[in-house]
C-alpha cells in the first residue's frame, strides 16, 4: 500500500515536472530576440545619453537590482542610483553584449533569462578615462507589448594589476 502511494506520487511529481523542464530548455523565437536587442540597444543609449530615467523605465515597478554596493528594489531606487553614477562618473561608450547561449524561456513564455557582457569608458573628475568590463544577467518580462527587466545583476572585471617596479 506504502509502495504505491509513493509511486503515484512520484508519477504525479515527474508529470507536473516535465513540462516545467521543457518550457525552461525551449528556445526564445526570433521576433522576442528582436525585441530584446531593441530594449538593450535602449539601455546603451539611454546610459550614454546619462539619462536615468529613460534607464529606469526599462525595469518593472518591482524590479530588483544587484549592484556592486547592495541591492536596490524598486524602480524608482533604480533611477536613484544611475543619477547619482551619472553626477560623480559619467559614462559613455556602454554597449552590453547578449550572450546567444544565456538566452531562454522561464517558466512561462512571459519570462526570458538572458545574460552577457558589457564595457563603457568612464572617468572620474579630474581623472584619465578608463575601460570598465564585466558580465551581467537579467530576467525580463512582458509587460504589454514591451519586455521589462525584473531583476538585472552585474558584476565588474577588475583591472589588472599594475606591473612591479624594477628596484
Amino acid at each position: 500500500m506504502k509502495a504505491r502511494l509513493l509511486g503515484a506520487l512520484v508519477g504525479l511529481a515527474i508529470s507536473f515536472a516535465l513540462p516545467t523542464f521543457a518550457q525552461e530548455k525551449e528556445t526564445v523565437d526570433p521576433q522576442t530576440i528582436q525585441q530584446l536587442e531593441a530594449k538593450m540597444k535602449k539601455y546603451d543609449e539611454a546610459v550614454n545619453n546619462h539619462d536615468a530615467a529613460a534607464v529606469a523605465a526599462l525595469f518593472t515597478e518591482d524590479a530588483v537590482f544587484v549592484t556592486d554596493g547592495g541591492l536596490l528594489h524598486g524602480r524608482q531606487a533604480v533611477e536613484k542610483q544611475y543619477a547619482e553614477w551619472f553626477k560623480g562618473s559619467p559614462q559613455s561608450d556602454h554597449i552590453g553584449k547578449r550572450d546567444p547561449d544565456s538566452t531562454r524561456f522561464v517558466g512561462t513564455h512571459d519570462y526570458v533569462m538572458l545574460g552577457g557582457e558589457w564595457s563603457e569608458t568612464d572617468q572620474a573628475p579630474g581623472e584619465k578615462p578608463f575601460q570598465l568590463k564585466g558580465y551581467w544577467s537579467a530576467v525580463d518580462t512582458r509587460v504589454g507589448d514591451a519586455w521589462k527587466i525584473v531583476i538585472l545583476t552585474y558584476n565588474k572585471i577588475p583591472p589588472p594589476p599594475a606591473p612591479a617596479l624594477a628596484k
